[in-house]
């Protein structure tokens, strides 16, 4: 596909990911349920391809602090994956998952386990993602160990460019919306799919529409 991935792509072929990204958050939110013991549904309202030249003023205000759960997977079809909410809704999450597991801490106490909690169900959330993806292909599809920033979603992108020192031009991004049974508002958020150069290509190939 070249420099300009986003050209040759069809309206059937961006039909494609976006099945496969509402089987990752159907495989996600069964497992979210589990973990919170809530019935947990999480709705994709849309997915697109995005230039990632535009992604940090597309999605967030340039210089808005947003939550990142980051991972790289390997293998065939390689790339970066993040979850990615504001620091409010990412504070609000936390707040439900301690208030289960460990009934009332203090601010201080919630500070300290946020990010660790915030890891395990970003990795959740991207591995569900990922899974979706490796089933469709066929391939394997081996992860890092997740990690978190806190920052303005340029600077995570360009973090995530310098550390794995390539990222593609293309974006696949999903906007998701996960309630949770008893929470009246949805936690809405990002998942981010940057597949490394050329690799976009390649998971059309596979899901055998190119």
């Amino acid at each position: 596909m070249g420099h300009n991935e986003l050209e040759g792509l069809s309206s059937f072929h961006l039909d494609v990911i976006r099945e496969t990204v509402n089987i990752g958050a159907g495989n996600a939110a069964t497992a979210l349920s589990q973990l919170l013991g809530s019935v947990v549904t999480m709705d994709v309202p849309k997915a697109e391809l995005v230039s990632i030249y535009e992604l940090a003023g597309h999605y967030t205000s340039p210089t808005k602090i947003v939550s990142a759960v980051y991972l790289r997977f390997e293998g065939e079809f390689s790339g970066n994956m993040l979850w990615i909410m504001s620091d409010d809704i990412a504070k609000e999450l936390v707040r439900m998952l301690i208030t289960k597991d460990f009934g009332n801490l203090s601010q201080d106490q919630m500070d300290e386990i946020a990010d660790s909690l915030l890891v395990e169900v970003g990795n959740i959330v991207l591995s569900s993602f990922l899974n979706a993806i490796s089933a469709m292909i066929n391939c394997p599809l081996p992860v890092t160990v997740p990690a978190i920033a806190h920052d303005m979603l340029g600077a995570i992108l360009d973090l995530l460019a310098a550390y794995y020192g390539m990222v593609g031009e293309v974006a696949i991004i999903s906007e998701t919306q996960l309630r949770v049974a008893g929470n009246e508002s949805p936690l809405s958020g990002h998942v981010m799919l940057l597949p490394d150069p050329q690799c976009l290509s390649v998971l059309l190939s596979k899901l055998g529409v190119l």
